[in-house]
């Protein structure tokens, strides 16, 4: 394997900044990568541009969870090939990367169908990305690297990184040893891996020092994070979250992607004792049988889950949870459709999200036998989401009335307007300041929609009544 050249020897090339154009799909960890990418090309004299026309480079950073994730990549790649070709033919140049978790179980095809695109890299490659690119220009084909590097690729990303904002996502975690049977994650970013504590809190600190407040930890197995401690011990999230919230400036803390298999007693105390961890947990369930649970290799039942969300409440009585379900899995029937409804009802969602379910080339599921019919998918699918639609709602309308912290985050779509988010992660708009931007206030809720609460400042009103 070859090894990359260290970034600290990279100069930035005189001359006029090259265009860097970034696609991500998919999960939060991809947009996270995607901002890296952009870190470890910064030597190299790239800067992020809003639109592909005249880019000097392009990466797709892609996912594949969804269906048909290979047929939108190659939609795509058909576009920016005239973009590429119009370039080429003005004496220009443009290098056409495609990475992520398509990149990772399709690099072949890619290759093969689409032999313009000068670089295939898998998600746990980006950190060579400088070196990639000399090699691109020098070589005659698609220079692939999708292997499972040796080294830890976040040993070799640079500290300065462009600041994410008041709100940021932190990776701390990658890839998952549980092996769903309809997922691709396993074979497409490894096995799980925890990344050192003492990195983790620097780059929070760094986050901060560039004005973060909120700090989402990212990971496919968030929860099943064990890394290495300053002390040489073994932390779990929970212990990583103490950590975390000593930081000044850190005014909130979230994590996600969790598996109920990984919810142990300390994670469940630090929703008790950390004012900092928000009380909005995303927690799958995927389905509510234990027929289709056992399908999925889950490792649970729909009881196991209930008890844990029982336990979370107890410690957390304000938590709020959201979920993924998954309709229409190899084998699911209608008493198993039911289940999953009636487990919705029992817990009560403030958001969730739900799929027909999508087979990934290279999962146990891909092969099952007794599939569902598309008709079937999708009334199922529509039945789960018309509940989760109605919960959600009702949640929002709870907060009507209530006095609850936002943390601002920008200007929201009207003049005087501002943007937050409250501690159940739900956007919230109230007339206000600039000034407020990165700062927790406090806002009495006027209405709760569907997707968003629209409030007023307290401390506005107080002006308003001081002033009378």
């Amino acid at each position: 394997m070859t090894n990359s050249t260290p970034l600290a020897e990279v100069a930035p090339p005189a001359g006029p900044r090259k265009r860097l154009f970034l696609r991500s799909w998919g999960c939060q960890m991809n947009v996270y990568d995607t901002g890296r990418m952009a870190d470890v090309l910064a030597p190299l004299g790239y800067a992020p541009v809003d639109a592909p026309e005249g880019a000097d480079m392009i990466i797709l950073n892609t996912c594949h969870i969804r269906e048909k994730a290979t047929d939108k990549l190659f939609s795509e790649l058909g576009r920016l090939r005239l973009l590429k070709e119009e370039k080429e033919a003005k004496g220009g140049g443009m290098v056409l990367a495609v990475a992520g978790c398509v990149a990772q179980a399709e690099g072949a095809e890619i290759v093969a169908r689409a032999p313009y695109v000068d670089i295939v890299l898998g998600p746990q490659s980006y950190h060579r990305l400088p070196e990639m690119v000399a090699r691109a220009g020098r070589a005659a084909g698609a220079v692939v690297e999708t292997e499972f590097p040796v080294e830890e690729k976040f040993d070799h990303l640079p500290d300065a990184a462009a600041p994410q904002g008041v709100t940021a996502f932190l990776t701390i975690q990658e890839g998952c040893d549980k092996f769903c049977s309809f997922c691709v994650v396993p074979y497409t970013r490894g096995a799980e891996y925890s990344r050192p504590a003492a990195a983790v809190l620097a780059e929070a600190r760094r986050m901060v020092a560039q004005g973060t407040r909120e700090l989402s930890l990212l990971g496919q197995n968030v929860n099943a994070y064990h890394g290495e401690g300053p002390d040489g011990a073994e932390w779990g999230l929970a212990r990583l979250l103490y950590a975390l919230a000593e930081i000044p400036g850190i005014e909130r803390l979230r994590y996600t992607t969790s598996h109920p298999r990984d919810m142990d007693d300390a994670l469940i105390a630090a929703h008790r004792d950390i004012p900092a961890v928000m009380p909005f947990l995303h927690l799958p369930v995927q389905s509510g049988s234990d027929r289709v649970l056992e399908a999925m290799n889950r490792g649970h039942t729909a009881e196991d889950y209930l008890r844990l969300v029982d336990r979370l409440r107890e410690a957390r009585p304000d938590l709020a949870l959201s979920t993924d379900i998954i309709a229409g899995h190899p084998g699911e029937k209608e008493e198993d459709h039911e289940a999953t409804l009636a487990l919705i009802r029992r817990v009560g969602f403030a958001s969730a999200f739900s799929f027909k379910y999508s087979a990934r080339p290279g999962t146990p599921a891909a092969g099952a036998p007794y599939r569902v019919d598309e008709a079937a998918k999708d009334r199922r699918l529509q039945e789960i989401q018309a509940l989760l639609i109605e919960q959600q709602a009702a949640f929002n309308a709870s907060l009507t009335g209530r006095t609850v912290p936002a943390l601002f985050t920008g200007p929201g779509r009207r003049p005087g307007q501002l943007s937050g988010r409250t501690p159940w992660l739900q956007p919230v708009h109230a007339a206000g300041d600039l000034s407020l931007v990165g700062r927790v206030a406090p806002v009495r809720i006027l209405a709760g929609q569907p997707y968003s609460l629209h409030g007023e400042l307290l401390h506005a009103l107080q002006q308003e009544k001081n002033a009378a």
